[in-house]
């Protein structure tokens, strides 16, 4: 399985498919224990005791199998759940990943072979699973490239692992679909066909360097921090993720604010092109690094009625993100 060797190139650990089963305890598994256990207690000292461990780990395996319980898993991930700490009489946030100041202390895997099966229902097995700390994050399909509409079969594979074995997505956050020429990706819990996306480097290169290049583990942190997206839309919960072009756009606006010499910049989009999250990305960017950006202040500025109420569900879901931040969110109703 080629993504499994390219990977292991990158950084990625190799677990065998018998390592693994016995990591997650079963078919049953959702999680490498030993290493999520560890890394509760390695990236939270004085906030999670070893007696703590048990219930974190409980809370993550009765969050919901539905994209609800997958926002759930990436605000675990980013650092937004809290633990009530007794000695201090109050909420601290619970890290499972270290995205700034060590990526050393994650430990990344990726195993091949990943069967899910609990109880008596049809069990699934997927071709390639990765994992931070214990948790998966990246669900991989590879076909034969001799066979007919390869990408399309392996979406409706992905589709069929959320009827049948939604447990297999509820902590993945990102899929990669391949049959070892070209290279796609988009979120879990979202197969539609225009939300899948090529990957593309910078300058043309083979299939092993664009593997190398998306599971980088820098970038890909960075992905899993900023670039997945969860919005509303006609009164129900929906995901993407940022395109190349539009993380590029929102870092280069992040850095052209922090430019003392710089008063101005433009960003420029063709219809389609996803400029609503690239702007509401941006924003973010902006707004929760106080410290780059102290007393900042954001404005978004739409054209049109439509756009507003799109905007406002999309905020609205964004809020979520914002609690606890001491980011105040202020919507204009009036032109003064």
């Amino acid at each position: 399985v080629a993504p499994c060797d390219h990977a292991a190139a990158a950084g990625w650990n190799t677990v065998s498919e018998a390592d693994a089963l016995g990591k997650r305890r079963g078919e049953g598994g959702l999680f490498f224990y030993d290493e999520l256990e560890a890394a509760l207690l390695r990236l939270n000292p004085g906030v999670v005791a070893p007696a703590d461990v048990p219930g974190i780990v409980q809370r993550l395996e009765s969050l919901p199998n539905t994209i609800q319980g997958n926002r759930e898993v990436l605000e675990w991930l980013r650092g937004h759940k809290t633990l009530y700490v007794e000695s201090e009489k109050r909420h601290r946030n619970v890290c499972l990943v270290d995205f700034d100041n060590a990526p050393g202390n994650n430990v990344f895997q990726v195993t091949r072979e990943w069967a899910y099966r609990n109880g008596v229902r049809k069990g699934n097995r997927a071709d390639v699973m990765f994992l931070i700390n214990g948790i998966p994050v990246a669900i991989v399909e590879n076909k034969n490239p001799k066979s007919k509409d390869a990408m399309q079969k392996a979406l409706v594979q992905l589709r069929r692992y959320e009827l049948e074995t939604p447990e297999m997505l509820t902590a993945p956050q990102v899929f990669n679909i391949t049959h070892l020429i070209e290279y796609f990706y988009g979120v879990t819990w979202n197969c539609q066909r225009k939300f899948v996306f090529n990957w593309k480097e910078e300058q043309a290169g083979c299939y092993e360097d664009r593997v190398k290049h998306f599971f980088a583990h820098g970038r890909f942190l960075r992905m899993l921090r900023d670039w997945i997206l969860f919005f509303v839309e006609d009164d129900e919960l929906r995901k993407t993720i940022l395109r190349q072009h539009q993380t590029r756009a929102a870092i280069k606006v992040a850095e052209r604010c922090a430019d003392p010499g710089k008063t101005s910049g433009l960003i420029w989009h063709t219809q389609g092109s996803g400029k609503t999250f690239t702007m509401i990305t941006a924003a973010k960017l902006i707004l929760e690094n106080p410290v780059r950006f102290p007393g900042a202040t954001v404005l978004l500025v739409v054209d049109r009625n439509e756009l507003e109420g799109q905007l406002a569900g999309w905020v609205d879901a964004l809020l979520g993100d914002f609690q606890g931040s001491g980011i105040a969110v202020e919507p204009a109703n009036t032109k003064k």
